[in-house]
């Protein structure tokens, strides 16, 4: 089953060979992955790149356990491009599983992290760096902003409809499946309904929900629980953190549980944002100080996942 994503293949040939770092960021299980080694892939291969060109590193697999260690993988790198005249293409896969490791010059001093490998690596003139990544220990946002400014994003989203029916299918059957289920690429290989929905819900229960709570140590699951349901019945309406804890306290004071605060609200609803699983809209004629006087709205990255919740 072959999934079209011109768009992004289009930004990925638009930076190639721009000397920054290519991050493809985005929600986990929205393609990213496929989109570097698959797609692109094939792309560069039309292009009469030879697969000896392309370095791939999978810090997942164990039989790339050596290279978590940021150094080995910068000695690896180097050992096949270095003072070569082909140009080589580096694609790092899960590089939040990248090990912090001492510095074996400084011990005492700041230990080495991926971002000192690659940025290293980076200066290679015959190498180009594309890496991607998103668990509990680090989203994809973050890896991003480990770079400083010296890397190109490319943020992939889920299918859009155009996307999840170029895999085929009657066209209005895929619409009316895409309307429900959304446009997470796994979805499409589902046998039934019923899959179909276990599936996101185990999705958004068992992976977003759960990076969030084990990165950002979330102690009232309740509340982050409770926003979720709020947001998702009602993207795309005003509302704002002090709406949402008010709605939420009203119900709080009736069942005897303690009170949620407005900080609380607008911070979880950040790492929801963080994670990129809702997007903040605001409006576009409120200027300064007045965006706090001024509900905004909240989508949801996938139609989908207003349905689980």
């Amino acid at each position: 089953m072959e999934i079209k994503r011109d768009s992004y293949l289009s930004q990925l040939k638009s930076f190639a060979w721009d000397g920054q770092v290519k991050v493809i960021t985005g929600i986990r299980r929205c393609g990213k992955s496929y989109l570097l080694r698959t797609i692109y892939r094939n792309y560069l291969y039309e292009q009469g790149v030879k697969p000896e060109q392309i370095i791939t590193v999978e810090l997942d697999l164990a039989r790339d356990i050596r290279y978590r260690n940021p150094l080995e993988l910068a000695s690896y790198v180097r050992s096949i491009a270095e003072g070569k005249s082909e140009q080589y293409y580096l694609f790092v896969d899960e590089i939040q599983m990248s090990d912090e490791v001492p510095n074996p010059y400084n011990p005492d001093g700041a230990k080495i992290r991926f971002y000192d490998a690659l940025n290293d690596l980076k200066e290679l003139s015959n190498l180009d760096v594309y890496v991607t990544g998103s668990n509990s220990k680090m989203l994809s946002s973050d890896i991003l902003s480990e770079f400083r400014g010296r890397s190109d994003e490319i943020r992939v989203h889920p299918l859009s409809f155009a996307e999840y029916y170029s895999a085929g299918g009657d066209k209005t059957d895929a619409f009316f499946d895409y309307a429900l289920y959304g446009g997470m690429p796994l979805i499409l290989s589902r046998p039934d309904d019923e899959a179909k929905m276990s599936y996101l819900q185990s999705l958004f229960s068992e992976v977003y929900i759960k990076d969030i709570v084990d990165r950002k140590k979330i102690k009232r699951e309740d509340v982050l629980s409770g926003i979720l349901d709020l947001l998702c019945s009602s993207v795309g309406s005003l509302t704002n953190p002090s709406k949402i804890a008010n709605s939420m306290n009203s119900v709080q004071k009736r069942s005897g549980e303690s009170v949620v605060s407005t900080n609380t609200v607008s911070s979880y609803i950040n790492h929801l944002e963080d994670a990129f699983l809702f997007n903040e809209c605001k409006r576009y004629d409120v200027k300064g100080r007045s965006y706090f006087d001024y509900p905004n709205k909240y989508y949801c990255e996938d139609v989908g996942f207003e349905t689980p919740v």
